[in-house]
This record gives structure tokens, C-alpha cells and sequence, in this order.
């Protein structure tokens, strides 16, 4: 088949041989156990998520206090939450985490050439407000935990953290008007207000492979990285694979990055990929902070807002970050419907064209790139630009030009066959292995509140995931639900979303700040009513798109239910997040109190 030219439209036979083969190369992946066909890392794979960076998780007594605000996740949400809190004055602040340290995702993912896809001058919260500016336009992972710790220290939040602690329960108490809180490590603390920051991309997960249990070498899963194994550290130097014959299972986002370090140290490297990613150029390089304006009062904050202005698909008088997400135009976003434009009758085929010149170029450049053209072929990413996030590296299709990578595509058989003692089997070819690293990425929606994963009782006994199940998610803003008074939920449900998602945190920290605000004001609780929740449910509903059109014909992946399909009903604002912030500055303005009812009526 034949590339249209990036310049010029598609025309209606190659964009129909262009859907044909989007359509084979998703029924080539396709399971049909959709999101089962992957295992948990709990019972006998629990080993997998088990937290290497702290050998021995310090005793202390169980705590019985109380606290204004109890913080449930310390990565960038928690974090953040807490430092908006501080800046209202917020003087007990309590953040709780399964991990050693704050950091989150930056915590645990600490494999080898770990970078943010995100410019780092808009990713990393706070610069103004710290005085930090990055060295490279893409911060490695070390510097982002390194400055996840700073805002924490700078904002006084390890005074009352707990970490090694896993939250077990939420329970309102109508007579006190605060919320038990219990954890793994047997305490039961009160709190004014919950705020739950634990995200949706948390618990690391294992590909459901037959045999996997059985396999006698190495593994482990690149959200725990073993240094011990493997030698080096996140810039290189993995000692410990000289000679050694490793697999890494997977080439997403995580796989794009560690596969070229890999190829560098690995005495050979199997390549096991069953769709394979959209790499994109990345640029990386240092820069001084007058590159980035760095010597003016809110630098940081407007290049945050330009970029996702651009990235949201609503343009600007100048591009400050000018790279492949902003050159991209919003890709990802333009599906909403505040993006079809008028006089644009035909807006899919608008689309079309659009994603047709972008992942073209994708394409294009592995070709230019790859020496070997079954290699080259097989690395050739056939769906649209925004099935899957995309990737960008500069050296990782190089590195299957080494004599020591060999790509194993796994399409034809959906996926690895099974494991054995001694390796891994595709095709009927046993791959012997001494080691396998498992890129494979986390569980969707399986942790925190509305996974059932932390129980969340809140007024007369009503259970949060019941109550859900029953009527769906009813918030207002994504943010509090009737019957759950001082309950703030951080996250994309009902909210806004963006590839730079700790925009969107930080928008959200804010938004919790202020209400905790705004209810210690007016001796209040922070609680919408159900005419609040309807209305809103109606905003998201009313201008949700459809997008059925677009994720059918998706290849599979977390997006899409691993081919499924998007769930039903409004899950996010649909008219993008610089809208929504729009949106929420009014509300904060001029309708606070909607949210709040009087301590008394609360009781009534």
C-alpha cells in the first residue's frame, strides 16, 4: 500500500485502504478476555509490587489523633493538595502512601532511562514557587522525585506523613462530623476532611501468560526495578546483564525508554511486542533558564498554561514549548465536540486527514530509521494517533539496528504463547532466556476509592462503590458527591484531563483548598445536593462525544478497555481543561456555597 504524502489529504481510496488496514491490525491483537487477560501482582505474584527501595519498614505505635485534612496517595496530587493547603493555612495535614517517600509513579518507576514525555518546565509543578528550574527540556525520573520531595519539605508536609501505609477504610462519623480512618498498620486517626489523590495508574499488573508461574530465571517489572540483578542505576551501567540473555515484555511508553538501555548492556535482548508504539521525535537537550524566560516572576505558570492551551487543541498567538505534543495540534483533544468547527460538515473526515499526515510521519520515520525492513515493518504503528499515548525517543528504533536486539513480533498469536522453564514461546520458537522483565504497565481503575479497593462508608452507612453501582458516579465537578460530606476526590472522573496531567492535579489541588476554605468560613460541610449532581451529570452527558466511531476501530490498550470500548456515561467534561478551569474559577467566584451546607442542616 502506498503512504498518502504528509502534505497533501488522503484521498478517498487511501483513506479506505487506510481503515482496512487499521482494522486488521486490531482484529491481529484483539483478545477476547478484553482487561482478563491480564494477573494481578497480588497472592503469589505479590513479590512483583513489593517496595524495593525500603528494607526494613520502621515499627511505630498506632496513632489515634486527629487531623484537619488526611491526604490519601503522596505523588504529585497529594502532594499538591497538600501544599494548596498550606498556602490557606492548613496547619494539620496528614498524607498517607504505600511507598517510602513521596513521588507516586515517581516513587516506584525508576527503571533505566526513565524521562518525562512532557516538557519539564510544564510538568513539574511549582517552579515559581520553589525556585527550581530544570537542567534538560526532559526531566530524567530522579530529578522529578527529587522535586516531588522538595515541594513536600518546602510545604512542611513530612511533619505528619506515614508512608509504608496503606489506607483500609473511610467511615463518616455523623456525631463528630469526621472521618475514621484506618490503615494496614493498625492505625485509626479522625479527620475533618478526606482528600483521596490515589490515581488510576498505580497497581503495576502481569501479562496472564500460561506458564508464567513456571519459568525458573529472573523477573521482575519495571516499576520495581531490581538494581540488585541487574547492576547500574537509571542513567546505565547494568553490569549485571553482561553476557546475560534478557526479554522485555512490552513496548509502550515505559518499553520505549528501557529497551534502548537495555540493548546497550544485555548481553542479547529479546524484544517481545505485540502492538507496537507511535515513536516521535524527541529533541531532548539541555537548556538555561534564559532559554525558558526563567529570571520573570510566573515564567513557569504561563508556559504551563500556553502549552496546554496548544495541546488542547485551542491554539495560541505563540508555541513557548514547541515540540511534538504541541506540533501535534491537539490530537488528542479535538475529538471533543467544542473542536468541530463551523462550516466543517464532515468533521471525522477532517480528522481523518489531520491523524493520517501525523502518523504517517510516524511511520515514515521507522522506515528511514530501521535498517532491516521485517523489523522496520513489524515496528510500524497501523491505528490512529490517539489509540494509544504516544511515544518519542531518539534512540530507540536505532537500537534494533544492533546485532544484539531481535524484535519478536507476537500479533499472529495475540500475545506470547506460553513460558516455560527456560524462556518464553511464540510461533512455536522457544526464546531461552536468563532473565524477563515484565514493561507491561498497571492496572486501570484498581486502586483507591472506586475500585472497592479502599471501602468508603459514608452518611447512614451507605457505601460509596454500592451507591455507585447503583446510580452510577455522581459528582459535582468530579470533586464531592451527596451523602459523603468533606469528601474530595482528585482525578479524571467527571473532571478534566490532559497529557500533562499534574496541570491538572494542580488545578484540582486548588479547587480542594478552596473548599476546605470556604467550609471552615461558613462552619460548614463540604456536601453538594442531588439537584447539583443531576445538573452537572447533565453538562458532562449533554456534550459528551461520541466516540464509539473512533474506539471501535482503536487498537487495543488501556484507552479502550483492551478493545472494548469506552464505558458508558459522562466520564469527563467534555469541552477540555482549559474550559473546565475556566469553568471552576467562575463556580469559586460566584457559587462556592452550593457546595457547603450548615453543620446544623447536615446533623438535621
Amino acid at each position: 500500500m502506498t503512504l498518502p504524502q504528509c502534505d497533501t489529504p488522503p484521498t478517498p481510496q487511501e483513506t479506505a485502504d487506510l481503515r482496512e488496514r487499521y482494522r486488521v491490525e486490531r482484529e491481529r491483537r484483539v483478545r477476547p478476555e478484553g482487561p482478563g487477560q491480564y494477573r494481578a501482582t497480588a497472592a503469589e505474584f505479590g513479590y512483583f509490587a513489593a517496595d524495593p527501595y525500603v528494607d526494613d519498614v520502621a515499627e511505630r505505635e498506632p496513632l489515634r489523633d486527629v487531623v484537619d485534612v488526611a491526604i490519601v496517595g503522596g505523588g504529585f496530587g497529594g502532594i499538591l493538595a497538600g501544599a494548596r493547603l498550606r498556602g490557606q493555612g492548613v496547619a494539620k495535614v496528614r498524607v498517607i502512601d504505600k511507598g517510602g517517600d513521596f513521588g507516586g509513579t515517581w516513587y516506584w518507576n525508576r527503571y533505566p532511562g526513565i524521562h518525562c514525555d512532557i516538557e519539564s518546565y510544564v510538568y513539574l509543578p511549582l517552579l515559581d514557587e520553589t525556585g527550581h528550574v530544570p537542567e534538560w527540556k526532559y526531566a530524567p525520573g530522579e530529578e522529578i522525585r527529587r522535586h516531588a520531595v522538595r515541594i513536600a519539605e518546602q510545604f512542611g508536609l513530612y511533619e505528619d506523613a506515614l508512608f509504608s501505609t496503606a489506607v483500609t477504610s473511610l467511615a463518616w462519623d455523623e456525631s463528630t462530623q469526621q472521618w475514621v480512618v484506618t490503615t494496614d498498620r493498625g492505625d485509626t486517626f479522625r479527620a475533618t476532611y478526606v482528600i483521596t489523590a490515589t490515581g488510576t495508574l498505580t497497581e503495576p499488573k502481569l501479562p496472564g501468560i500460561p506458564g508464567i508461574e513456571n519459568y525458573r530465571g529472573h523477573t521482575f517489572h519495571t516499576s520495581r526495578w531490581d538494581y540488585g540483578y541487574t547492576g547500574g542505576s537509571p542513567e546505565g551501567g547494568m553490569t549485571g546483564l553482561a553476557g546475560k540473555r534478557v526479554a522485555v515484555v512490552g513496548t509502550g511508553a515505559t518499553g520505549v525508554q528501557v529497551i534502548p538501555m537495555l540493548a546497550e548492556d544485555a548481553g542479547h535482548l529479546y524484544v517481545f511486542q505485540r502492538t507496537p508504539s507511535a515513536v516521535d521525535v524527541r529533541g531532548q537537550r539541555r537548556m538555561t533558564p534564559q532559554d525558558v524566560g526563567a529570571d520573570r516572576p510566573g515564567w513557569a505558570a504561563e508556559r504551563r498554561d500556553n502549552f496546554l492551551r496548544i495541546a488542547s487543541g485551542e491554539g495560541a498567538e505563540q508555541d513557548l514549548v514547541a515540540d511534538r505534543w504541541t506540533e501535534s495540534a491537539g490530537l488528542l483533544e479535538k475529538l471533543l465536540p467544542s473542536f468541530r468547527r463551523d462550516g466543517e460538515p464532515d468533521f471525522e473526515a477532517a480528522y481523518e486527514a489531520a491523524d493520517h499526515a501525523t502518523m504517517n510521519q510516524v511511520r515514515e520515520r521507522v522506515a528511514a530509521e530501521v535498517t532491516d525492513p521485517a523489523t522496520a515493518s513489524a515496528l510500524q504503528p497501523w491505528y490512529r494517533y490517539a489509540c494509544k499515548r504516544p511515544a518519542f525517543s531518539d534512540k530507540y528504533l536505532p537500537a534494533f539496528n544492533r546485532d544484539n536486539v531481535t524484535l519478536v513480533d507476537t500479533a499472529d498469536t495475540h500475545g506470547i504463547e506460553h513460558m516455560t522453564e527456560r524462556g518464553v514461546v511464540v510461533g512455536g520458537v522457544e526464546y531461552e532466556v536468563d532473565c524477563v522483565v515484565f514493561a507491561t504497565g498497571f492496572s486501570v481503575g484498581v486502586s483507591g476509592i472506586t475500585s472497592g479497593e479502599l471501602p468508603v462508608t459514608g452518611r447512614g452507612g451507605v457505601q460509596l462503590l454500592h451507591a455507585r453501582a447503583q446510580q452510577g458516579p455522581r459528582t459535582l465537578h468530579g470533586f464531592t458527591s451527596n451523602g459523603f460530606p468533606n469528601l474530595i476526590q482528585m482525578g479524571s472522573l467527571q473532571n478534566a484531563s490532559s497529557v500533562n496531567f499534574t496541570h491538572i492535579l494542580d488545578e484540582q489541588a486548588v479547587h480542594a483548598a478552596a473548599l476546605v476554605t470556604a467550609a471552615e468560613e461558613k462552619n460548614a460541610v463540604v456536601e453538594p445536593t442531588p439537584d447539583a449532581e443531576s445538573a452537572w451529570i447533565d453538562v458532562c452527558a449533554k456534550g459528551a462525544p461520541d466516540h464509539e466511531w473512533f474506539h471501535a476501530d482503536c487498537t487495543p490498550g488501556y484507552y479502550n478497555r483492551e478493545g472494548r470500548g469506552r464505558p458508558n456515561g459522562p466520564t469527563a467534561y467534555p469541552h477540555g481543561a482549559v474550559a473546565f478551569h475556566d469553568l471552576l474559577r467562575s463556580w469559586r467566584e460566584e457559587k462556592i456555597t452550593e457546595a457547603l451546607q450548615s453543620k446544623a442542616t447536615a446533623l438535621a
